[in-house]
């Protein structure tokens, strides 16, 4: 029994992280249409832009802001610079884009960072926690905390706000929009900002339980696309249950059947779920229908 539950807990907390980068997904997804597959880069960035800042002796608090900041403003500017100029491209040309910039990224990463990996301290003690036979690092506990800050947010800034209800206009109908006085430009822009900072967000808390490096957004970048793909593109409740249950399931086929398993698994699921149900577990819909 106890080791079942060693297996949900890692679980939950590798499917916190699918759950913040398929929310990314969905986030610009409503408002723009875009599936942005560079967003593992985002998570990356965090991640490096972190380790910089702490091997120059930033205060770990300081080089958090920081690093958030940057990434975010990177969104920002990918958005206005990049994707804006092509916003009348077929989706297959946007994803090809995305990718293309994505393969950009690592690129200049590997030039900057170099192909080493990298360790960061964690943000309390690499003293582990144990509690009823479960043993977890103390940065899982900020992981789970990092999730939950950022889906509270979310969930705050669509359902309770102007800016969410602006962000829902454009997903149901830009030019209704357009003539209410919302700039979709804008509300695009800001969901690339949003789906950026909880990008870095999710690269810097991971980054003490493992490594990280110039290409680890790749795999993690797939496993959130297979999370909101899974959940139904569109739904961002979706999103984030079918990242827990993906790392739930990853976890559980790397105990009980093969650790090499571990990453086919997101993969085997989501070609299962499109041959069964292509919508996704919960079916397509629009943040303008229900927020998070």
């Amino acid at each position: 029994m106890a080791e079942l539950l060693q297996y949900v807990a890692n679980g939950f907390v590798g499917g916190g992280i699918y759950a913040i980068i398929a929310v990314g997904f969905v986030t610009i997804y409503n408002v723009s249409k875009v599936i942005n597959l560079a967003q593992g880069e985002f998570l990356m960035l965090g991640g490096m832009i972190m380790v910089s800042l702490i091997g120059l002796h930033v205060p770990y608090g300081l080089a958090f802001l920081l690093a958030v900041t940057a990434v975010t403003i990177f969104g920002i500017l990918l958005q206005k610079y990049v994707i804006s100029y092509v916003k009348r491209a077929t989706p297959l040309s946007l994803i090809i884009l995305t990718i293309g910039v994505s393969i950009l990224i690592r690129g200049f990463a590997s030039l900057i960072w170099g192909k080493d990996a990298f360790a960061l301290e964690p943000i309390t003690s690499h003293e582990p926690i144990s509690f009823g036979g479960i043993t977890i690092a103390q940065q899982s506990v900020w992981v789970i905390a990092a999730v939950l800050v950022i889906l509270l947010f979310l969930w705050y800034l669509m359902d309770k706000t102007m800016v969410g209800r602006k962000i829902k206009a454009c997903s149901v109908n830009t030019k209704a929009a357009r003539l209410m006085g919302i700039s979709p430009g804008k509300m695009a822009g800001l969901a690339f900002a949003i789906s950026a900072a909880s990008g870095a967000v999710a690269g810097i808390v991971i980054a003490p339980l493992s490594v990280t490096s110039y290409d680890v957004g790749v795999l993690l970048g797939v496993k959130g696309f297979s999370a909101a793909i899974l959940g139904g593109l569109g739904n961002p409740i979706g999103a984030v249950i079918a990242g827990f249950l993906l790392g739930l399931l990853e976890s559980l086929g790397a105990g009980y059947i093969s650790s090499g398993l571990k990453d086919a698994i997101a993969f085997i699921v989501l070609i299962a779920f499109l041959v069964i149900k292509p919508t996704g577990i919960f079916g397509e819909r629009s943040v303008g229908k229900g927020g998070l």
